[in-house]
């Protein structure tokens, strides 16, 4: 019997759909936008065959205007080496399957073209999930599946690799918002189409004594200035290329034909058999 897939995507669409109907607030997408816009301006590069894969096409078709605009679905709908630039904007940490979405987008990009991810981090809701934790675990004895577990950027940069791209980089911003109370921020996702869509969600109506509890811990373990709560969004930014011919390579291990001592004008001294030593 095979486990369950991660991400309930009927759940997911639905939280988008409500968040729309309701007016989104999209404020975390609008600031990976800007970021990615002044990092494209960066690139010594013009792109004339952009695509985008989101479930918030507004904040992105600013940017990128003639931009084709792909849904996150398990089958991304993109025609392989049509695409010079593949930006998978805020949505793949839902991905039940992030490798096989990293290379569809990798297969959609002509030779030489720029792959950037932006999702959330590991470190994303950290209060918000340790509250929870606590307060459920000391009213009910045990843990419910209610905050997305998000992926570290270690593991992250190592999947750019095994998707195939060439030069990848991965790097993290962190950014702390401030709410009046965690049922502020609950509401505040609900307006990002960010709600609870694990498959594993619980079902039931949660104790009623939960989020109150939860809400008591929030506020003595993660205060903010003003009587207020802090809460934690990682945004992690992936780069990689189509791998091209144009592209540099490493050299092989030893191909070098000068001596850094030489370039560094310095006077090579060989190591003895003396064992190193260092501080504890």
């Amino acid at each position: 019997m095979s486990a369950p897939s991660l991400t309930d995507h009927a759940a997911l669409l639905r939280n988008r759909a409500r968040a729309l109907k309701q007016g989104a607030d999209l404020f975390l997408h609008e600031d990976a936008a800007a970021e990615i816009e002044e990092r494209l301006s960066e690139v010594n590069k013009t792109f004339t065959a952009p695509a985008v894969v989101t479930g918030f096409p507004g904040p992105w078709a600013e940017i990128l205007p003639d931009a084709r605009i792909v849904a996150d679905e398990q089958t991304l709908a993109l025609d392989p080496g049509s695409h010079d630039l593949v930006i998978h904007a805020l949505s793949l940490h839902w991905a039940n399957d992030p490798v096989g979405q990293l290379i569809q987008c990798r297969r959609a990009l002509k030779p030489d073209g720029l792959f950037i991810g932006v999702l959330f981090g590991g470190r994303t809701l950290s209060e918000l999930r340790a509250s929870l934790a606590e307060a459920e675990s000391h009213l009910a004895g045990g843990l419910s599946a209610r905050v997305l577990p998000m992926a570290e950027i270690r593991d992250l940069g190592a999947l750019l690799q095994r998707a195939g791209f060439a030069l990848p980089v991965a790097d993290a911003a962190k950014k702390t918002v401030t709410y009046a109370t965690m049922f502020h921020l609950i509401a505040d996702l609900r307006a990002m189409g960010e709600g609870n869509a694990l498959s594993l969600r619980p079902r039931r109506t949660a104790p009623r004594a939960l989020f109150p509890e939860a809400a008591r811990v929030y506020s003595a373990s993660f205060p903010a200035e003003g009587h207020r709560i802090a809460a934690t969004f990682e945004m992690i930014y992936l780069t990689g290329w189509a791998p091209d011919e144009s592209q540099q390579k490493p050299l092989r291990p030893g191909s070098a034909t000068a001596r850094l001592a030489d370039a560094l004008g310095a006077t090579e001294t060989p190591l003895g058999d003396k064992p190193l030593s260092g501080e504890h």
